[in-house]
């Protein structure tokens, strides 16, 4: 495992349906705002509106460089449904090299 010199972020939110998780983690692949996304069911259980929540939802996340955080960041709350949507970055302190070099590869602006 290499360090993470480069400075990379996994960013999360989560979506009520998988259809609309998977639309938004396509928008910001094809945007090139993260270099894969993965979407998958998860249960959240969570306070809102003064009461204790239970609910299936998809989550997604986004391989990016750490400085396309904050665009990617505004990218997936423009564009989603929620009125408060999860948008965290938790950062990558080791990775494959290729691996790390593939994100960074495939999130640079196409020639």
């Amino acid at each position: 495992m290499a360090a993470n010199e480069h400075g990379f972020v996994v960013v999360t939110t989560t979506h009520e349906t998988e259809v609309q998780a998977s639309v938004l983690a396509s928008a910001a692949v094809r945007e090139r705002l993260a270099a894969c996304a993965q979407v998958y069911p998860v249960r959240s259980v969570y306070w809102w509106e003064g009461e204790v929540q239970d609910a299936e939802e998809w989550r997604i996340d986004l391989k990016t460089r750490a400085e396309l955080a904050d665009r990617l960041s505004a990218f997936l709350a423009d564009r989603h449904s929620y009125e408060m949507p999860e948008v965290i970055a938790v950062p990558v302190v080791a990775g494959s090299p290729g691996y790390l070099a593939w994100v960074t590869a495939e999130t640079a602006a196409p020639n």
